[in-house]
């Protein structure tokens, strides 16, 4: 499926209001990495990234920096907290993406590169797509089979907000033409 960015944009700012610059640049970064196949998993990429990243479509850095959460522990010298659009945490993501990338993205040394566009939005779809974050899987929810965007809440965060990223979920899909 190819998209037709200015209805899709008229929809978007129809359901969501008007965006700014960045917004719209980052939407269109989400849609070139897209691979054009099953439009409820971009729309529900797009909720999830709406969500975390507090409606900017930008990569941020997790409020606190995991303040008192396991994960944001020093390890050699680095906190793992959460960072870019759908806030990457713990040391084992971060190495499993800098495996993964064949960009020679080191997010392990250089974990604030999950701050930039380009990797992060390269993380958010492999790791949503391959379940790296949880196990769970875009797949295991959109397929032939089903269509079950509430628990696909639980490829980022169990069913944190599930009923409010269903809501945003369900205007990306009505708004991707």
């Amino acid at each position: 499926m190819t998209i037709s960015r200015t209805e899709t944009f008229k929809n978007i700012i129809a359901n969501f209001g008007k965006l700014k610059q960045s917004q719209i640049d980052s939407f269109n970064l989400f849609f070139d990495e897209w691979d054009g196949k099953d439009k409820r998993h971009l729309a529900y990429i797009l909720a999830t990234v709406w969500h975390e990243t507090a409606k900017t479509m930008l990569p941020i850095e997790e409020y606190k920096k995991g303040k008192g959460k396991a994960y944001s522990r020093l390890e050699n010298g680095i906190s793992y907290y959460g960072r870019g659009h759908v806030q990457v945490t713990w040391l084992v993501n971060y190495a499993a993406l800098t495996r993964a990338n064949k960009k020679g993205w080191d997010f392990v040394n250089k974990p604030e590169l999950m701050l930039q566009n380009e990797p992060s939005i390269w993380a958010t779809f492999y790791g949503m797509r391959v379940g790296l974050f949880t196990s769970k899987k875009l797949s295991d929810y959109f397929n032939e089979e089903k269509s079950d965007p509430i628990n696909a809440r639980r490829i980022i965060n169990g069913t944190d907000k599930a009923e409010l990223i269903l809501g945003y979920y369900n205007k990306f899909f009505n708004s991707i033409v």
